[in-house]
């Protein structure tokens, strides 16, 4: 797959994910299963808490309503993607993608929207034509939650 073709189908990708959050965030039914095709089968997460690796099927996709409701319940309004740096890989069938996140949550505490902008590094295949993560490495989530008083 040529390069514009694979910068093109994940910039495709991450809007239809970002649009995907929203509904999550919303509380619309059937994200989980959205978020499932995300993913390849099998994918592996870094974050300062380590490295955890998993099967996509019914148990992420119920982790998956967990963490939405999660986010919900500490405030979390929008999740937008701020900027995204694409870099194909050398065999066309995989991609490194550079997302700036941009988040608004509202703090229970005193009820003001605070903004948080955060990078995660995601690493895709596009075996089949179609991206899917298979590995992510994230920022200290928690850290940042707890720095800005949202947990």
């Amino acid at each position: 797959m040529k390069p514009a073709t694979v910068r093109a189908r994940v910039r495709a990708f991450f809007k239809r994910y970002a649009a995907t959050y929203a509904r999550a965030l919303a509380d619309k039914p059937g994200v989980d299963k959205a978020v499932s095709a995300a993913f390849a089968d099998y994918f592996v997460a870094s974050s300062p808490a380590g490295v955890q690796g998993g099967r996509n099927g019914l148990v992420f996709r119920f982790m998956a309503r967990r963490g939405y409701a999660r986010y919900r319940r500490i405030g979390v309004q929008s999740m937008d993607v701020a900027r995204l740096e694409v870099t194909p890989l050398r065999d066309g069938r995989h991609a490194m993608a550079q997302v700036t996140w941009d988040s608004r949550t509202r703090r229970s505490s005193d009820g003001r929207l605070v903004r948080i902008v955060f990078e995660h590094t995601y690493f895709l295949t596009l075996a089949g034509g179609k991206p899917r993560i298979f590995a992510y490495v994230s920022t200290d989530e928690e850290a940042i939650l707890e720095r800005h008083g949202l947990i």
